[in-house]
């Protein structure tokens, strides 16, 4: 992997919020239309959290708990795991793993969030530029966490 490349490069760019008071099932639908596993919680400019496909089965369905009657923000992770768009990816990945996640919001020198960097945007672009990789991301993609 080239020291060069930067979050930047490889981020997704288009972000969909959901609102704090939003009911769960809105946010479920909304991760369905879209199909990601999780949305960051707030506006770009204020991040409130993450809410993950992971934390409505644990906090809500577990739970047996109505998705019409609960908030988002009764069920998303906080505070917000972030990289910042300048950052390098091996810093990024690093970031990643010590707090077992798939996804991190990336935000911009003003602090906003201006994408997100996936596990599966890293492994596509590690795969294509870094082969000896393959197997230890495969590894990591079917026996990861978060």
């Amino acid at each position: 992997m080239s020291a060069a490349l930067r979050v930047t490069d490889i981020m997704a760019t288009e972000v969909e919020f959901v609102a704090p008071d939003a009911p769960v099932r809105e946010a479920a639908e909304l991760m369905g239309e879209i199909e990601v596993g999780a949305l960051p919680v707030g506006s770009p400019e204020r991040l409130e959290g993450i809410v993950t496909d992971r934390d409505i089965l644990y906090r809500l369905v577990a739970r047996g708990l109505d998705p019409n009657r609960i908030q988002v923000r009764e069920v998303m992770s906080r505070p917000a795991v972030t990289c910042r768009e300048g950052d390098t990816l091996h810093a990024a990945m690093d970031l990643m793993a010590a707090h077992h996640l798939r996804r991190l919001p990336v935000t911009n020198e003003a602090g906003q969030v201006a994408g997100w960097l996936t596990l599966a945007d890293l492994s596509r672009h590690l795969l294509v530029e870094d082969a000896p990789l393959q197997e230890a991301l495969r590894r990591l993609t079917e026996g990861g966490e978060a």
